[in-house]
């Protein structure tokens, strides 16, 4: 697949189904397909920051970070400590230490925008606006965390003068804001459930996320066509549905290897010609035999 340059990679949110980024971005390497820049929201920011740091392979090295991701590192305590969160903070159930200690660890204390070895966007939301809010500079570290930080789930975070939180709120899958940075073409790697609903909500912080989600979903499908009338956007398909929470972090080899299957064998099918969309939220490759 030839794409104009340079070409964007484009990593929205969705939690612990954030795995399917590493089934796709396996894909694309085999497919020869590398990106020019990348522009994350939420978890997408977190594998978009690996993506971009200096590495000899950086789809491997976010294979190693998935495979013992657990969701205690992510979103630590169990129930008794999320209500002492809650009532000691007020608007979170759980701290983002634990988000803090696996950006540090991943990515690197002290770590740069400048430092990485691709350009790179990090989509979060101006509280005082209401209006997504590209980082491009300075520490990684607060862009990170406020670009993760749900509300409800996690604490807003105050950096440079603003408060900011999570930029799925506004720009799940940040489109525009790729194209903002110089983008001819864009790749889009979707795992807001572009092909499955998540596992009914049991918690309370389940439903924060179910809701979350279902808001990233409809901004996609509406973003997607517009970002189409300017340049190519491949919108890469998810796998078959299951039902999962974007809490489960137990499936997550599982996620990733069924987004492979499924990005692998969209890429071999597809031509881009000009501008215009190329797959789009809700496309399913159902590889099970029927």
């Amino acid at each position: 697949m030839e794409l104009p340059r340079p070409i964007g990679f484009v990593l929205g949110g969705g939690g612990s189904l954030g795995a399917m980024q590493v089934g796709m971005l396996r894909a694309l390497a085999e497919a020869g397909i590398e990106p020019d820049l990348v522009v994350g929201t939420s978890v997408g920011s977190l594998n978009g920051a690996v993506l971009a740091l200096p590495s000899t392979d950086p789809g491997e090295r976010l294979r190693a970070i998935w495979a013992g991701m657990t969701r205690h590192e992510a979103f630590p305590g169990g129930v008794l400590s999320q209500v002492r969160t809650l009532h000691r903070g007020k608007t979170h159930l759980f701290p983002n230490s634990g988000l803090a200690k696996i950006i540090d660890e991943h990515v690197g204390p002290g770590m740069r925008f400048e430092d990485l070895a691709l350009p790179f966007g990090v989509v979060t939301t101006d509280v005082d606006t209401a209006q997504p809010l590209l980082l491009r500079s300075g520490d990684l570290l607060p862009a990170l965390l406020a670009s993760c930080a749900i509300p409800g789930i996690f604490p807003a975070v105050h950096h440079d003068g603003r408060q900011l939180y999570d930029g799925g709120l506004v720009a799940n899958v940040p489109m525009r804001q790729a194209i903002e940075l110089g983008a001819a073409s864009l790749v889009v790697l979707d795992c807001a459930f572009p092909s499955r609903i998540p596992a009914p909500p049991r918690t309370f912080a389940e439903v924060m996320m179910f809701t979350a989600m279902i808001s990233m979903r409809n901004q996609a499908v509406l973003e997607a066509p517009l970002a189409a009338a300017a340049v190519p956007v491949v919108y890469l398909p998810g796998p078959a549905p299951i039902r999962l929470s974007p809490l489960d972090f137990s499936r997550t080899e599982q996620l990733a290897e069924q987004a492979y299957e499924a990005a692998h064998a969209y890429l071999d099918g597809t031509a881009v010609n000009g501008p215009g969309l190329y797959g789009g939220p809700g496309l399913v490759v159902d590889r099970t035999p029927g």
